[in-house]
Order: C-alpha cells, then sequence, then structure tokens
C-alpha cells in the first residue's frame, strides 16, 4: 500500500520562503522519480519539479531558479524548497511518484499521489 503524505504547506509573504515535505511509505524514493505538482483555484494541475532515482532533476520554468526538489533516501521523503515566493505560486501542492518517464512534469505519466498541501501566497 502505498501512500504519500505532504506537510509543510501554509501562508507566507510574497518574497519569503516555504519548504514542503513528502513521507513516502510502501514506495521507495531512491528507486523512484517523483515530483511535486501544483493546481490553483481554477486551473488545471501542473507540474513543478521532478526529480530521478538517480538525483537528476527539473523543473517547470516558472519556478527555475526559485524552487529546488531533492530527497533523502534515508528517510524516504521528497523535498520542495520554495523561496521567492510569488503571489501566481499559491495552489494546493501535490506530491507524486512512480513515473516511468525520467524526470516528467507531466501528471499522467505518474501513478501515486498524495492528498496535497495547500501554499497560500499574499
Amino acid at each position: 500500500h502505498v501512500q504519500l503524505v505532504e506537510s509543510g504547506g501554509g501562508s507566507v509573504q510574497a518574497g519569503g520562503s516555504l519548504r514542503l515535505s513528502c513521507a513516502a511509505s510502501g514506495v521507495t524514493a531512491s528507486s523512484y522519480c517523483m515530483g511535486w505538482f501544483r493546481q490553483a483555484p481554477g486551473k488545471e494541475r501542473e507540474g513543478v519539479a521532478a526529480i530521478t532515482n538517480d538525483g537528476s532533476t527539473s523543473y517547470a520554468d516558472t519556478v527555475k531558479g526559485r524552487f529546488t526538489i531533492s530527497k533523502d533516501n534515508a528517510k524516504n521523503t521528497l523535498y520542495l524548497q520554495m523561496n521567492s515566493l510569488k503571489p501566481e505560486d499559491t495552489a494546493l501542492y501535490y506530491c507524486a511518484a512512480g513515473s516511468w518517464v525520467a524526470g516528467s512534469l507531466d501528471e499522467h505519466d505518474y501513478v501515486h499521489w498524495g492528498q496535497g498541501t495547500q501554499v497560500t501566497v499574499s
């Protein structure tokens, strides 16, 4: 049984930072491609960042240079460090695992999903 549990969301002023975490169980972070996605009200879910099993990363152009994805294989946990946050980053952020396409930012390539954590930037 695969479970992904996100945490770390909250409200922050523009220019601030947050770090999201995704604790994984039933799946080994070191063996899976994982990613972060987000969905703002009235918009489709979009890929934010992805990391392959060997640690290669990819980012959406909108967050490149501001967000950093990483994982701690020993803790089986995925992270998203978000700096220089903007109001347009406000969304529900999801953790995903199991893409068979390395580094994919396409939600259709992922098998397992968390419930999401809200990020609000004002």
